[in-house]
């Protein structure tokens, strides 16, 4: 029997698009939008950043060296958080009606600024009972870590736990940890899953 249901943030909770942030950046820097997250990522700092060993400040001093760019700290957290798109892929009232039946959790790879963001622009964010963010965690999925503490703060065994991701490693990194994991897809599929398992919202 499911008795929580755990979520992912960004593209099953929150639509995103990480080339609105490369193509903003890139008129502020001397490269292209291809090159920017490779520039990014080569230096190691998204992930530094989203298992909480850099503070925002310093995240910021580094892309702007590795970037070669001269922006202040609004104007970046700005640029930084255009990969988040207004409408959610889940509707509240559909949230709310799983909290009322289920312990309701959130399970993401984020950092500080993009989840502080999240949080006063997506006001659903309010449905979950917890919140297991990998900056805070210091582990990012797929690491056992990061699903363990899920599985800790839900309250349940991991066979009680329905956990939803876009991300097939993701999902399969979830059932190595004995969670009920799959893959999303569309709001539709997302609910017929939870209807097969008995899981009603409304």
């Amino acid at each position: 029997m499911i008795r929580a249901i755990i979520f992912d943030l960004g593209n099953v909770i929150v639509p995103i698009d990480f080339s609105r942030c490369h193509t903003a950046l890139s008129k502020v820097c001397p490269y292209p939008p291809q090159e920017v997250p490779h520039r990014i990522r080569s230096a190691g700092l998204v992930e530094s950043f989203e298992t909480g060993q850099i503070s925002p400040p310093e995240f910021l001093r580094a892309v702007s060296r590795v970037l070669e760019m001269d922006v202040g700290e609004m104007q970046f957290w700005e640029l930084w958080n255009s990969i988040f798109l207004p409408d959610t892929l889940i509707p509240d009232e559909m949230l709310a009606g799983l909290r009322y039946r289920q312990r309701l959790l959130l399970l993401s790879n984020t950092n500080a600024i993009h989840f502080a963001m999240v949080k006063e622009r997506y006001l659903l964010l309010s449905r979950f009972d917890d919140c297991v963010l990998s900056y805070e965690v210091g582990a990012v999925k797929p690491s056992p870590v990061i699903y363990q503490e899920a599985v800790a703060r839900s309250g349940y065994q991991p066979e009680e736990c329905f956990y939803a991701d876009d991300i097939p490693a993701y999902v399969e990194a979830a059932r190595r940890e004995g969670l009920d994991a799959v893959q999303f897809f569309s709001l539709e599929q997302l609910q017929k899953d939870l209807q097969a398992r008995g899981i009603s919202w409304e």
